[in-house]
């Protein structure tokens, strides 16, 4: 088909662009139209290939964009994208040209709503740490036998009415003072402040439980305050927490003296219970009984002594004296007379046993003495063998026994492994809370969870 002269005679004033042409210079208009800017929305798409780099989409309810963010920027997240996470980036609005697809080059991301404030809290977590105001060597016991508890939490919430179920039962005549406060809401955090503060300066009670009950990670967003930590760790007064549940762990719970899991369990750690304190009552009862027992026991040795001086100065004394002088003289008498049948004897015997000599008898018993003699030597011989023998077996058989690890459990000792390896325990580090450990007693086993070291 022949060209038509007038259609090649628009063309030379035509301003006509290639695909590549238009591609670059969209990339131009949008590099210069857009700061960069921040952006809310969710994570889709989401793909991490080998390269290094990271790409996704960013959508709402409305909308999605295609995002780049390159290997050296990615490097440095703290976290790890995942689809379907709310994130918040910093990016440029740009043109990829080989598709010419509109994205955005992401600079920076962290992540939205809950997420974002997670990973503030762990910064603030490793700060106050570094810190050392964690630190367990720093922490109060609490007192045995408070006088009176006071309650740092909402008078209006669940946690206060389950405090007082829990206090009342285990020690019904503790009292309680309740310190009324904000526990959620952007006031709360000074709220607890000036309530710890306020305790401590009228110093009241002996101990105080900080608590209130479950909730989202906003919504205990001030017991994670930095300055409500410090004023714990300020506090004169010992502090046990009770905030949440049992899988909530705030800054004021890692500050606190001690944690409660919950409310309750807080309140189980402050209050005595009434059994408690009924075997500690036996128990001093029958040490005043001992000590009473010990004190009059010296006083009756005392007496005793005086009895004994008084006997001394009696007039009796003396008469026991010359009682004792006219024994003597007369033992005195018995020796003479016994001395002088000794003369006379000592005479006699030479002629006595110059006959004995002579006679056949004297042999005769000799050889029968001398048989006794080796007969009762033999058998002394046999005794003390043997006797020396049984020492030496029940030396042998005490110091198996001694030795045996069943003497050891039997004497009230244990063997702790710890779970599911069966690791024996020698110092409390290799258990931190939560592991699962046994105890190997004389008979039989018991199963047991670490709360604390």
């Amino acid at each position: 088909m022949t060209p038509n002269p007038l259609d090649m005679a628009l063309d030379f004033t035509r301003d006509i662009y290639s695909v590549a042409r238009l591609a670059s210079e969209a990339r131009a208009v949008l590099d210069g139209s857009f700061p960069s800017i921040w952006v809310r929305g969710e994570v889709s798409n989401l793909a991490l290939p080998a390269s290094g780099h990271c790409y996704f989409s960013l959508k709402d309810e409305a909308a999605q964009v295609r995002c780049a963010m390159f290997r050296a920027k990615r490097l440095l997240l703290a976290f790890k994208p995942q689809n379907g996470q709310q994130v918040l980036v910093r990016a440029r609005v740009t043109l990829y040209e080989a598709r010419s697809e509109f994205q955005l080059v992401v600079e920076h991301m962290e992540p939205g709503g809950e997420g974002a404030l997670r990973l503030e809290l762990e910064r603030l977590k490793r700060r106050l740490a570094a810190e050392g105001l964690f630190d367990e060597a720093a922490k109060r016991p609490l007192p045995s036998f408070p006088r009176q508890v006071g309650l740092i939490t909402s008078p209006t919430g669940a946690a206060v009415h389950d405090l007082l179920t829990v206090l009342g039962r285990r020690c019904p005549a503790l009292p309680v003072l309740i310190y009324p406060t904000a526990v959620q809401g952007a006031t709360a955090a000074a709220s607890l402040v000036a309530a710890l503060r306020l305790a401590n300066a009228r110093a009241e009670c002996d101990v105080l439980i900080l608590a209130r009950g479950g909730g989202s990670l906003e919504d205990l967003n001030a017991f994670n305050d930095e300055s409500l930590a410090r004023a714990i760790r300020a506090s004169r007064i010992p502090v046990v927490s009770g905030v949440g549940h049992e899988v909530d762990t705030t800054i004021a719970d890692l500050a606190a003296d001690r944690r409660g899991a919950t409310p309750s369990a807080a309140a189980e750690l402050v209050a005595p219970s009434a059994e408690h304190l009924g075997t500690r009552v036996t128990a001093l009862y029958a040490r005043l009984r001992h000590l009473e027992g010990r004190l009059i026991e010296g006083a009756g040795l005392r007496l005793a002594a005086v009895l004994r001086h008084l006997t001394l100065l009696h007039p009796a004394a003396r008469l026991e004296q010359r009682a004792q002088h006219l024994d003597d003289l007369d033992r005195r008498l018995t020796q003479a007379m016994d001395q002088r049948l000794h003369s006379v004897r000592a005479r006699l015997e030479p002629r006595a046993i110059r006959l004995t000599a002579a006679s056949p008898a004297r042999r005769l018993g000799l050889a029968a003495a001398a048989v006794d003699a080796l007969a009762q030597r033999l058998h002394w011989a046999q005794s003390h063998a043997l006797a020396q023998l049984h020492e030496r077996l029940g030396r042998a058989v005490a110091g198996l026994d001694g030795r045996s690890p069943l003497a050891t459990l039997a004497r009230g000792y244990a063997i702790v492994t710890r779970l599911p390896d069966g690791a024996i325990l020698r110092r409390p580090d290799q258990a931190p809370p939560g592991t699962r450990i046994a105890a190997r007693l004389a008979q039989g086993m018991i199963h047991a969870r670490v709360e604390s070291n």
